[in-house]
């Protein structure tokens, strides 16, 4: 890839804005719980926030992203409106779903994520059914869709690489690779080397790139773009990275040894990426400074919406099951 093909100044702020508002809404969502306000299962995303970020700028509104269970990161990157969308998390009448997905099965299709799943891997063959979609409209749309190490060792996952790349489907497979499969390491429970490897075996680019770098994040997401929205085909993008909390709440994380997660957050890709924009003369700590708080109202605003909103009647409990006026 050219050395021209990067992203200029405006890009990299809201990379950063982005990857900001992702930290300070898991921060507050794990503090609300935490302090009982709210009661939820929750996976937090913390330590991921720069790959969503970087790829969610090469995307245009009518692009979707199908994501998982740990997805609010892939969620807000994608521009879904705080409040409804704090409200979803909150289980909430004014959420995106009515209240009655919450954190695991947040939707919003006017903001292009049609699809949180909280079964592992499940949402690789639906990105498929959207990319093929795309195709027979003969529209340049592409999709992206979110997933982990672990799910690379499920049928789903051979299966539908096997036929986006048959079929040039313009979906790009993202594995967050944040080294654990729920408790497990990836070397105890996956033999390859890399996740990109295996893209080999079906005749399509397999990219390994550090998913803590949002410079080279960027460059990996916009070819992949490129090439998707060419009618090329598909890309796996294996993006390395670590989650700095459990695999749930609650989860304590033992099974990590205590200097591998120490040196994990010492190199914490935030507060890198923050100190890289201001010593590159992209952006000075006032203006940076500004994009936080400007981050942190407008979350804490969706916050006390959400907690002012009513919980679903009654009467929605056997609604959206079927369409309307049709026959159970």
């Amino acid at each position: 890839m050219s050395e021209t093909n990067k992203p200029g100044k405006q890009v990299l702020l809201e990379i950063y804005r982005i990857a900001s508002l992702i930290k300070q809404a898991d921060d507050r969502f794990i503090e609300l719980i935490k302090a009982g306000q709210i009661a939820s299962p929750y996976y937090s995303p913390r330590g991921q926030e720069l790959i969503p970020a970087a790829i969610s700028v090469n995307l245009r509104a009518d692009d979707t992203v199908v994501t998982t269970y740990r997805g609010i990161h892939d969620q807000l990157a994608k521009g879904i409106p705080l409040k409804p969308f704090v409200a979803e998390l909150f289980g909430r009448a004014t959420g995106t779903c009515k209240g009655k997905g919450g954190p695991m099965h947040v939707t919003h299709v006017a903001s292009g994520l049609p699809v949180t799943t909280g079964i592992v891997g499940a949402g690789l063959p639906i990105a498929n059914g959207l990319a093929w979609a795309a195709q027979l409209k003969g529209a340049d749309q592409v999709t992206v869709v979110n997933f982990g190490d672990g799910a690379s060792n499920i049928g789903a996952f051979h299966e539908a690489l096997n036929l986006a790349a048959v079929w040039k489907l313009p979906v790009i497979f993202v594995c967050q690779n944040n080294g654990y499969a729920e408790h497990t390491r990836y070397d105890l429970g996956t033999g390859a080397a890399t996740i990109a490897d295996r893209a080999i075996g079906y005749g399509i680019p397999g990219v390994e790139v550090d998913g803590n770098d949002a410079v080279a994040m960027w460059k990996a997401a916009n070819a992949a773009v490129a090439r998707a929205r060419a009618g090329e085909g598909p890309t796996l993008i294996e993006a390395n990275t670590f989650r700095f909390r459990g695999h749930l709440i609650g989860d304590d994380s033992h099974y990590i040894p205590k200097d591998e997660m120490a040196a994990a957050v010492a190199a914490d890709p935030l507060p890198r990426f923050r100190a890289w924009l201001i010593e590159q003369g992209f952006a000075t700590d006032g203006q940076l400074v500004d994009i936080e708080g400007t981050n942190a109202a407008a979350f804490e605003e969706a916050v006390q919406f959400g907690l002012a909103s009513p919980y679903p009647d009654i009467s929605e409990l056997d609604r959206d099951v079927v369409a309307e006026g049709a026959q159970a």
